[in-house]
């Protein structure tokens, strides 16, 4: 498959709520979805993605919490006997579903907005594309002083700008 045919299919932006904010396709002749379908798939990702955060297995630590019979009063509670696979992430839901037609990747904002990149699993340097995006959203629709957060997106500079960019590294 040639390079030129690889790369973005469509971006779809979901506020904290699970509300479709901003849909976007980037390839011709993809199978057109309705505005309900957009509405619908951004809602079940939304649930999808908090339920498997909510899931993420813990595993025992290697030593087991001081009992309270050996722990002096006024200190501190014992920790759990369970710890996150890697306790200096932040738990996450899903980050990315890959099928042998497309890669979805989800990036999330601190204030909880989810970024869904729908790329060509062949697409290489996934996360720095999503960056540069949310690079884009943070200045032409965050510091854009008629955007209401958690509205959706009508800003026509983000629009130009990102096709722009897009179009530019193919």
């Amino acid at each position: 498959m040639p390079s030129a045919d690889r790369g973005v299919f469509s971006l779809i932006i979901i506020n904290k709520a699970g509300g479709l904010i901003y849909q976007r396709e980037f390839q011709a002749g993809l199978r057109k979805l309705s505005t309900n379908d957009y509405l619908v798939l951004a809602g079940t990702f939304h649930g999808v993605h908090a339920i498997t955060r909510s899931i993420t297995p813990r595993i025992p630590n290697s030593q087991p919490p001081p009992s309270p019979a050996t722990s002096s009063p006024g200190t501190a509670p014992a920790v759990s006997g369970y710890s996150y696979p890697n306790p200096g992430v932040a738990v996450t839901g899903i980050d990315y579903l890959e099928t042998d037609k497309f890669r979805l990747t989800c990036f999330q904002t601190l204030t909880g907005t989810k970024f869904l990149l729908f790329t060509d699993p062949m697409t290489g340097n996934v996360d720095t594309i999503v960056q540069k995006i949310y690079e884009l959203y943070a200045d032409f629709v965050m510091k854009n002083p008629f955007y209401q957060t958690e509205m959706p997106v009508r800003c026509e500079a983000f629009d130009r700008h990102l096709g722009a960019w897009l179009r530019g590294r193919t």
